[in-house]
């Protein structure tokens, strides 16, 4: 069978002979069709996939250098529709504010009303009595003047005719003021009608602004809740306690102080403005936890140190039966190396294998190694800052070629560098 191949790829790959000539003897190598076929298949095959391996760095690189801008856009614009939703709470909070004070104002409109009725309607009931006293004594009079007028008539004596006109006009007097008070008594009804009808008004106009200002609470409350979410994975994903992250934060900004005034206690109860007031609450805590996290993400070595093209060449993990606990980017020799966060400098120098070594250490407990330098441009103490130049690669140590050995370690053990760099599109 190989000899038939041989024969079919002979008139496209002919034969050659590859000759060794010394001193005293000469000899040739055979290349056959297909030796050549297979040759030429394995370097077309090494060419492709060192083609599409440095396509894939490339495109990792511009996204990975990209990922901090894209936090920092994400985070503006939320922070952005964050004030947006505070202000029209705000709004809703004052317009609700002025609807209790129109409906408290109301209130005691109809109270001043109703105790206007009750005055005008004791007056009422005084003037029917007074009319019942008035009318009996009409009553009496006219008794009276009856016997008068048959005793004047059996004695020939003039009655006097005096004493029932002043009954008269005195009726009159009461009958005028029973009618006013009867009167006034109507308009108060009337005044009291409207002010009702205003208050039930104001109270569909004030549970109207409560609602739209519990929803807007909500919606607020839903966004910051979900954008949590993925800071909690960013840690979990570096293998850090969300919970503990945010402790170890809240003990470095616990300052508290100020004045301390008597509270003031309200006696007028309202659930609708509680439940507000409690979902405003979980909102603030929120909002705080999301700052803490924020001021976290900032302490973590989260950006390259490589900024110019580079190529990974070595992975976290296993490698020739040993561990090797970092990541490699190779990379021309004076690469510049830079920071990938706020740190301080604690070891600048040759360490073993390691070559001219940089040693970092970020808060939180994490510390960042850079081996194989050609060149270090910081020392021992020196604070550094995110992208601060801190070195150049090189081939120094226990090396193979110019590139960067990059090391990540949590509380003194090593971690996967990629899970770093990765982590910040976690949060787009």
């Amino acid at each position: 069978m190989t000899n038939r191949l041989n024969a079919s790829l002979e008139r496209v790959l002919p034969e050659k002979r590859l000759f060794l000539r010394s001193d005293d003897d000469s000899r040739f190598v055979r290349l056959r069709p297909l030796t050549q076929l297979a040759a030429i298949s394995g370097i077309t095959l090494a060419f492709g996939w060192t083609l599409v391996a440095s396509s894939v760095l490339a495109i990792d690189a511009i996204s990975a250098g990209s990922s901090r801008d894209s936090i920092v856009i994400t985070q503006s614009a939320f922070e952005e529709r964050l004030a947006e939703l505070s202000q029209e709470r705000d709004a809703r909070a004052a317009e609700a504010l002025a609807a209790q004070n129109r409906f408290a104002a109301a209130l005691d409109q109809v109270s001043q009303m109703q105790s206007q009725l009750l005055q005008s309607e004791e007056q009422r009931r005084e003037l029917e009595a007074g009319l019942d006293v008035v009318q009996s004594t009409l009553r009496n009079a006219i008794s009276e003047r009856d016997s008068a007028r048959a005793m004047a008539q059996a004695t020939g004596v003039q009655p006097d005719t005096a004493h029932p006109e002043e009954v008269t006009a005195a009726l009159d007097i009461m009958t005028g003021e029973l009618r006013q008070a009867a009167d006034e008594r109507a308009t108060a009804l009337q005044e009291a009608e409207a002010a009702r009808q205003t208050v039930e008004e104001l109270s569909l106009e004030r549970e109207q602004i409560l609602a739209r200002n519990d929803e807007i609470l909500t919606q607020l409350e839903n966004a910051v809740a979900i954008s949590v979410e993925p800071l909690d994975d960013v840690f979990r994903s570096v293998g850090m306690d969300p919970e503990d992250v945010l402790e170890t934060i809240r003990e470095g900004y616990s300052g508290q102080g100020g004045p301390l005034t008597p509270m003031g206690r309200s006696t007028r109860g309202n659930a609708a403005l509680t439940n507000g007031e409690s979902k405003a609450n979980q909102i603030i805590v929120t909002l705080d936890q999301m700052n803490t996290y924020r001021i976290a993400m900032e302490k973590l070595p989260l950006a390259m140190p490589v900024k110019n093209s580079f190529r990974y060449t070595s992975g976290f993990g296993r490698r020739w039966g040993r561990a090797h606990e970092g990541i490699d980017m190779a990379a021309p020799t004076g690469t510049p190396v830079v920071a990938p966060g706020d740190g301080v400098v604690t070891f600048a120098g040759r360490q073993g294998a390691y070559g001219n070594l940089i040693k970092i250490e970020h808060e939180l407990g994490v510390e960042t190694r850079y081996g194989h330098l050609s060149r270090i441009r910081v020392r021992v103490g020196q604070r550094v800052s995110q992208g601060e130049l801190i070195g150049d690669i090189g081939n120094t140590g226990r090396s193979t070629g110019p590139h960067l050995h990059y090391e990540v370690r949590m509380n003194g053990r090593a971690v996967d560098p990629m899970s770093f760099i990765k982590a910040a599109s976690n949060v787009q």
